[in-house]
């Protein structure tokens, strides 16, 4: 049997996972939910729940969207994937959060000497995820194919582009597109990207 994994960002829930089953009606479609909030927290934690699946089933297939591609990039799971689907993934961690200081207009200083600073916009940034990220930088060898739209605010086009280059992964630009696929019409687009690429 075939199994079909979803991880949600962040705010999302396992029940998204709804969505995909008519995609995939000869697998078996799991929403995956997890607590931790960091990579060395939430990547274990779905590394756990992924390997307990990998007994059941034959072939496994992720899903997984924003930040929890993040995290299921640090969750050790790669031998037992066939294949994944990112849909506006945060491929560079680092480059994010050094975005969100200068938003915030934080030096590198100031947070080194505060350990964690709040801001406006409702994101902790921390001196301790910094350095995990920067000492524990991405590795991947799954086949991926990636959605990303060309309005996501979070990711630019370049660092999506850089990784898909590095880590021979598919990309799909949606014209308009934004981080968070939720209109009808984007999930249209979706749709039909993964009936595509299933092939």
């Amino acid at each position: 049997m075939n199994a079909v994994l979803y991880i949600h960002g962040k705010g999302g829930s396992a029940a998204e996972a709804d969505h995909y089953k008519p995609l995939f009606p000869e697998s078996d479609v799991i929403g995956l939910d997890y607590r931790g909030e960091t990579p060395w927290d939430a990547g274990p934690e779905l590394g756990k729940a992924i390997r307990a699946l990998g007994v059941r089933f034959d072939r496994l297939t992720l899903i997984a969207n924003s930040i929890g591609a993040y995290f299921a990039m640090h969750a050790g799971i790669e031998e037992l994937l066939h294949r994944a689907f990112f849909i506006s993934p945060i491929v560079d961690m680092e480059k994010l959060i050094r975005d969100m200081m200068a938003w915030a207009g934080v030096t590198e200083a100031a947070l080194r000497e505060k350990k964690r600073i709040e801001t406006a916009f409702g994101e902790t940034l921390s001196w301790d995820y910094l350095c995990y990220v920067r000492e524990h930088p991405v590795r991947w060898r799954v086949p991926t194919e990636i959605l990303y739209g060309s309005r996501d605010a979070l990711t630019s086009a370049d660092t999506v582009q850089s990784f898909a280059e590095t880590h021979h992964a598919g990309l799909t630009v949606m014209n308009g597109g934004e981080h968070w696929f939720h209109t009808g019409e984007q999930m249209a687009f979706l749709d039909r990207w993964i009936a595509e690429k299933q092939g």
